[in-house]
């Protein structure tokens, strides 16, 4: 079992997290856990990541790893170690700072007529659905899917959102609401804008 915990520390509402590896000793045995500081410590692009499991597959793993990849460079290795050694403080304030984004862009989505937001509960994207627009048009274009959706989403608003199909569900699309509250705000807008055909 595979166990992917980068999103551990990015968790909302007073949640804990806990691992899958962590269930019982015999889920434990076959768990390899992975993780990274790319999210957590906003260390995106320094490549460090991270694997814990029986000795056995970590052993089978780093053969592999070194044939197939390069080392990261010593200062993102001692960054890396700083930042999950070192004090936790701003962790939580970015996940506070994450929390007021979450909370603006889901009021602001679910303000839409025909959009359907859930609030997510960790990491830091949304996954609306707004299967609702299926078989309209919008602008000239009949919108039949996702991917139909982000392409005139692109297009028409200058907004960048990724299909759900892409996730296994065509009725949605995907958002990240890791930029700023007035990007947030504006995109939404746009988006509402070229939802309604006000553009």
């Amino acid at each position: 079992m595979i166990c992917d915990d980068i999103y551990e520390k990015i968790i909302y509402d007073g949640l804990k997290f806990y691992s899958m590896a962590s269930v019982n000793e015999a889920i434990k045995k076959i768990a390899v856990v992975v993780n990274g500081v790319s999210k957590a410590y906003a260390m995106t692009g320094w490549r460090i990541g991270y694997a814990a499991g029986p000795e056995d597959i970590i052993a089978a793993v780093t053969k592999l790893q070194s044939q197939n990849t390069s080392n990261p460079t010593s200062i993102s290795q001692k960054a890396a170690v700083e930042a999950l050694n070192g004090e936790q403080d701003s962790v939580m304030k970015m996940v506070g700072e994450f929390e007021k984004r979450r909370n603006v862009v889901v009021e602001g989505l679910n303000a839409i007529p025909g959009v359907k937001c859930m609030m997510p509960q960790g990491a830091f994207y949304v996954f609306p659905d707004f299967s609702s627009f299926y078989g309209r048009t919008l602008g000239s274009k009949v919108i039949t899917n996702s991917t139909d959706l982000t392409a005139y989403l692109l297009e028409q608003a200058n907004v960048a959102v990724v299909p759900g199909v892409e996730f296994g569900q065509d009725n949605h699309i995907r958002l990240s609401y890791a930029i700023s509250l007035e990007q947030i705000v504006e995109g939404v807008a746009r988006i509402s804008r070229a939802v309604t055909n006000q553009y």
